[in-house]
């Protein structure tokens, strides 16, 4: 059995940072991946980055074929960059095989050529999440399943797809495949749509959505998927009245679930939650000495950015001075990338209300914006939430074009504690969506 410095198993964002900088202090690094098709980690093989190329491609009007072989190409030089960014290092060994937990700090990894055994000092998992398929009669078996994965691996457009889930996941996809031309219909068992959002918020997704075609069966039961005739039916049923509504393809964005179930952590002291999420402190320890955990693998978030987050967590402690904490990140914004995108950061309004927090509210059309004419879109709209007291924001909703990008300067103004009157009185570029917040910040809501 090999003894090796440090043990990253997954080749996700967090993972291969740590171990590009743990290489480049010197320090031995052995990577554990057990699929070729998964170097460099979720995001750009089968989340973030392809999912918002075809995103892009679909309003840019690429017919569907066209969108699917540029975005293998572009996910393929990407997964030759990562190999390579890893693989050329002297000190990192990329082994192919999956990795199992046989004690505390030594695992066994099963390859094409056999098992091999190592110790190591240090082991940092970052196996990432896997799609939840939920129980739902004949859905598992079906040959019209398709998982976000296997969503964009399709050669031809659906021409009918039934989304099961309308949460952020399901809703990109749904205006994607719509915008490509499929009919598309989302069924969730929730009644009230994005109920995490803002009604007024909520609504103009919704409208906006189905504007472009989108079908919404909301507050139904999902019974049974059969197949007749080569045509899959997905069987609902509402207030006791059932319906039949035929797919192509069906696409189970019910969510995604830590992948932890085949690492043998019943062989350690690493506890799970619930839901299989390795349980970390502040530091993303385990609940064992010398292991850590990084990104989906944790539960919270599932975003590639708070996996690079944990890297810098993780390299404070071993080369810092430590402060560097889970709990001291601050707000974390987040994006939703239908058309126009939807982002956020800090509180919403309905959830300000919950927790009885006094605040301002500023609002702002997005068709009152110079930059959305010459875009031509000219839906959504801003919220802004500031302390009466401080006048520091509380948080954002931007359902707006380029929201993706300017949520950032919000974050950033949160994060330095700067009052909202920065962001109101900033000298902006012309015509900007950016320089919307002059307006918007002018006069708070009565």
């Amino acid at each position: 059995m090999k003894t090796v410095q440090n043990i990253v198993i997954g080749f996700g964002k967090g993972g291969k940072t740590l171990a590009k900088f743990l290489a480049q202090q010197g320090q031995e690094v052995l990577v554990v991946e057990k699929s070729r098709e998964m170097y460099g980690g979720t995001c750009i093989n089968i989340a973030c980055l392809p999912s918002k190329r075809l995103i892009t491609e679909a309003a840019r009007g690429t017919d569907f074929a066209t969108a699917i072989q540029g975005k293998r190409e572009m996910v393929a030089q990407l997964r030759a960059k990562n190999y390579h960014m890893l693989a050329d290092e002297d000190t990192i060994t990329v082994l192919d095989g999956t990795a199992r937990f046989t004690g505390d700090h030594t695992i066994s990894v099963t390859t094409a050529s056999g098992q091999q055994e190592f110790t190591g000092e240090r082991i940092f998992i970052n196996t990432g999440a896997q799609p939840v398929i939920p129980a739902i009669p004949g859905l598992r078996e079906s040959p019209a399943l398709l998982t976000s994965t296997s969503a964009m691996e399709l050669d031809s457009l659906p021409q009918k797809l039934v989304i099961i889930g309308a949460g952020y996941i399901g809703l990109e996809f749904a205006g994607m495949f719509a915008e490509f031309g499929a009919q598309v219909t989302v069924v969730d068992h929730h009644q009230e749509f994005l109920p995490r959002e803002d009604l007024d918020v909520a609504a103009m997704v919704k409208a906006n959505l189905e504007q472009r075609g989108v079908t919404f069966r909301l507050g139904v039961s999902i019974d049974q998927v059969a197949t007749a005739n080569g045509q899959a039916q997905v069987t609902i049923s509402q207030d006791g009245h059932p319906d039949r509504i035929p797919a192509d393809k069906i696409l189970a964005a019910t969510g995604r679930r830590p992948a932890t179930a085949d690492l043998g952590l019943e062989n350690t002291g690493i506890a799970v939650d619930d839901r299989g999420a390795v349980k970390v402190d502040d530091q993303l320890h385990t609940t064992v000495p010398n292991v850590w955990a990084i990104g989906d693998v944790k539960g919270g978030p599932q975003f590639t950015y708070i996996s690079l987050d944990d890297f810098r967590i993780i390299k404070d402690e071993l080369f810092g001075d430590g402060s560097r904490r889970v709990s001291n990140r601050g707000a974390v914004p987040t994006s939703v990338f239908i058309e126009p995108p939807l982002a956020q950061v800090g509180l919403t309004e309905k959830q300000a209300q919950a927790q009885k927090q006094d605040y301002l509210l500023f609002k702002l059309p997005v068709a009152a914006i110079p930059k959305a004419k010459v875009l031509k879109d000219q839906r959504g709209m801003l919220k802004m939430l500031v302390d009466p007291q401080t006048k520091l924001i509380l948080g954002a909703t931007l359902y707006a074009p380029e929201a993706h990008e300017i949520i950032n300067m919000v974050a950033l103004a949160m994060r330095a504690k700067l009052p909202y009157t920065m962001l109101r009185d900033q000298i902006y570029t012309h015509p900007t969506i950016s320089e919307a917040f002059n307006d918007l910040l002018k006069k708070p809501q009565e």
